[in-house]
């Protein structure tokens, strides 16, 4: 662990691959508030924890260059020799926990040393502060690892600002779809120094209002759906409701407006539970039904919103779509075994159930599946066709942008296929669609501005 902090030759070369691959694995990677990443100062990052290796790799990516972030993971992955030799390569230490033996406790205390000597040398630390990771999009109870390894190296300096906590909320278009988007918003740093008097007094209280601090600093900068008994009405009602809030808001419609408008319809909700328990019950009761109805028939809430489109934007968008063909054909056939081998493997392979690893699954199958297809694809071209060099260096390059091509192409046919059944619903005077779209309007009149 002596060269944990070390940033060798080889560990940033394949951080450069891993991040470069990281941010377009993203069909969108927007960083919030990168002026709050301290420089020259140890530095914890905190971020929520929703989606296992991902998460790490959004502070990675995050991180100043040359700075490695050290990693604390659960133990029981390090058991394995060649797993173990692998993590620490990647500057992750094990954490020890209850449920991996009473007897193991104790050696946190040398993980626990290690980490505020990291600290002490102006090196960043990662520590996940709920200590676990879940599939929801809620924050769930700060454990006070984090505090006390903050606490400990601050004493260092007293009461002179040294360490500082860095907050930094996730948000994921989708935990398991490879082209959807990603938000890393940047918290202002919380400095521990502003808590030592109050520790030297009384560590508890001390750690209790850091702890209280952090956790509202996440919570801004999060789509905190904070509702056990709701949890499900929280999510149809903000797919259900975003748009007219981005509106209402009198803000410009792309990604992040949208999130801002979830953070406010989350806002509103979470009023309702504490405030208006009948409402809630019946806004809880309507979403139900919304839900059900929408999976009936099949169909998406921005259809309601979008779908009426005219015959001219139809026929045009299917001339397009006709027209693309070609290329959508071209980028399957280019990309169909780097794409889909691994999910592949993680679905009829590993047989992985948590939904929550599926993303960080087949994105590390990918990394190493893309450059080798690609690599075999171009080496087989050039004999078959026995191309000059100029067309092999342009038939290398090309294979990845044609399968970003072929995935757009993919979306838009899909979207097309939905317009057109939705307005096929309507000539038919669907019942169940008239009732949905009832529905949709009630949710939206009960949570409005």
């Amino acid at each position: 662990m002596s060269n944990i902090t070390d940033y060798s030759f080889s560990f940033s070369l394949v951080r450069n691959y891993i991040i470069f691959n990281f941010k377009r694995y993203y069909g969108e990677y927007i960083v919030t508030g990168r002026e709050n990443v301290p420089l020259n100062c140890p530095v914890i990052f905190a971020p929520n924890h929703i989606n296992a290796l991902m998460d790490a790799l959004a502070v990675h990516s995050i991180a100043p260059p040359k700075t490695p972030v050290i990693f604390l993971a659960r133990s029981d992955v390090f058991k394995n020799p060649t797993a173990k030799k692998l993590l620490n390569f990647c500057k992750i230490m094990p954490a020890f926990r209850m449920r991996d033996g009473i007897e193991n406790l104790g050696k946190n205390n040398d993980v626990f040393e290690q980490c505020v000597g990291i600290l002490s040398q102006n090196n960043a630390l990662g520590i996940m502060p709920e200590g676990d990771q879940g599939e929801q999009r809620k924050l769930r109870p700060l454990v006070k690892g984090i505090f006390r390894i903050a606490f400990a190296t601050q004493q260092l300096q007293g009461t002179s600002p040294y360490v500082k906590i860095v907050p930094v909320g996730i948000d994921y278009g989708d935990l398991s779809k490879f082209g959807k988007h990603i938000i890393i918003n940047i918290g202002k740093p919380i400095e521990v120094s502003a808590f030592m008097s109050a520790h030297q007094q009384n560590p508890v209280i001390a750690t209790n209002e850091i702890r209280d601090k952090l956790r509202n600093n996440l919570n801004d900068l999060l789509v905190n759906l904070a509702s056990e008994k709701y949890y499900d009405c929280f999510e149809t009602v903000i797919k259900v409701a975003n748009s007219t809030y981005v509106k209402s808001l009198n803000l410009i419609e792309n990604t992040v407006s949208r999130f801002a408008a979830r953070q406010e319809i989350v806002k509103k909700l979470v009023g309702l539970e504490k405030n208006e328990p009948d409402n809630i019950e019946k806004l809880n009761s309507i979403a139900n039904g919304y839900k059900e109805l929408m999976n009936k028939l099949n169909l998406q809430t921005w259809v309601l919103e979008t779908g009426n489109q005219t015959k001219t934007w139809i026929i045009s968008r299917s001339l397009l779509l006709l027209c693309t063909f070609p290329l959508f054909i071209a980028g399957l056939l280019f990309n169909f075994l780097p794409f889909f081998l691994p999910v592949f493997i993680r679905k009829f392979l590993l047989k992985t159930q948590y939904e929550g690893f599926f993303s960080s699954l087949q994105f590390g199958l990918g990394i190493l599946t893309f450059p080798l297809f690609y690599l075999l694809q171009t080496i087989f071209f050039g004999l078959w066709f026995n191309s000059t060099w100029w067309l092999i260096v342009a038939f290398s390059l090309l294979q990845y942008p044609f399968g970003k091509l072929a995935l757009k192409w993919n979306v838009q046919a899909k979207k097309l296929w939905a317009i057109l059944r939705f307005r096929l619903l309507i000539q038919k005077k669907s019942s169940d669609l008239l009732q949905a779209q009832k529905m949709r309007e009630q949710i939206i009149r009960m949570i409005s501005l």
